[in-house]
């Protein structure tokens, strides 16, 4: 199925932390063309296909060879891989959003930021051009049935790994998992493309019991994509005290005392994005990119770090 910005990790803004577990091999690392697709050394991808979808974004699939497609064990919900800008010897992760299929497929939604090397580089790349990557690499381990409602909140193409996550959950029917994901951008037009909206939106019509969506603007144009109606504005307490939920007496609204979270609650909240939106919801991250406190509107609601994930 299925604001942020973080200019060090072009594209993806959803694997941050990941740069620092995985260093760059760049300049040691081997190219092998016959050797299945690993972390370990670089895999040779053709462009096989490149849309513009809005201001400094595009469409890309990258294609390597179906007998280098490593073993399904090797993935797990939610991957990336590194894609190495040849000509300054730099590489950056970014999440596919489907995975990879049986014909080594694999679609990436890339923005083009004025200080990004590698997603200006990808940008340029034409149809048949060939680009080396490795991986794939776990961001995150997706444990299907450990929550009963998860709420995804993400700005930009931080929705990327969102989207690949519930494209693979989305396929296991028995799953009872409840999502809610709240996606905010700077304008419609920056909205995700329709490869990624149209998918959710027929989710949330088809089975609104398990998945709903909330779009998101910082301003408003005069054409809305798809026939979707975003909202004006951030998201803010309001917003995540409206998923969970929340009734406040007319006690608490007179004496504005603070709302507790309504237990029991198996929920668990994962935030990607630019990082100023994720230290406004969830407090900034740790050193080197850890997890770090559970700061933000999740800190004053009570939620602790077993209930929160920034990507």
């Amino acid at each position: 199925m299925p604001r942020l910005r973080a200019v060090t990790f072009i594209g993806i803004a959803g694997t941050t932390a990941l740069y620092f577990l995985y260093p760059s091999p760049s300049k040691s690392a081997s190219t092998f063309n016959d050797t299945p697709l690993l972390p370990s050394h670089f895999t040779p991808a053709s462009v096989t296909s490149r849309e513009s979808c809005g201001p400094n974004f595009r469409l890309i699939t990258l294609t390597v060879p179906p007998k280098l497609i490593p073993p399904k064990s090797s993935f797990s919900t939610i991957w990336s891989v590194f894609i190495k800008d040849d000509d300054i010897q730099v590489e950056r992760p970014y999440t596919p959003l489907e995975g990879i299929d049986e014909h080594g497929n694999m679609k990436f939604w890339i923005k083009k930021y004025p200080h990004g090397e590698v997603g200006r580089w990808l940008h340029s790349k034409q149809v048949g051009d060939k680009v080396e990557l490795r991986g794939p690499l776990q961001t995150w381990l997706w444990k299907d049935e450990a929550w009963d409602e998860v709420i995804l909140i993400s700005g930009g193409t931080g929705i990327t790994p969102f989207y690949q996550l519930l494209h693979s959950t989305f396929q296991n029917p028995s799953s009872k998992t409840r999502f809610t994901l709240l996606h905010s951008s700077r304008s419609p037009s920056e909205l995700p493309p329709p490869e990624i909206l149209v998918p959710l939106i027929a989710s949330s019509h088809t089975s609104p019991e398990r998945f709903q969506m909330k779009l998101f603007v910082d301003e408003m144009e005069k054409e809305v994509p798809l026939g979707v109606t975003p909202r004006l504005g951030r998201i803010d307490r309001h917003v995540i005290e409206g998923c969970l939920g929340y009734k406040a007496s007319w006690w608490h609204n007179i004496f504005r005392e603070q709302r507790r979270p309504l237990p029991p609650q198996k929920v668990l909240f994962i935030i990607c994005g630019p990082e100023p939106m994720i230290s406004a919801i969830a407090g900034p991250y740790g050193q080197n990119y850890s997890q770090g406190p559970v700061l933000g509107i999740l800190g004053e609601l009570g939620f602790t770090s077993n209930q929160v994930r920034k990507l």
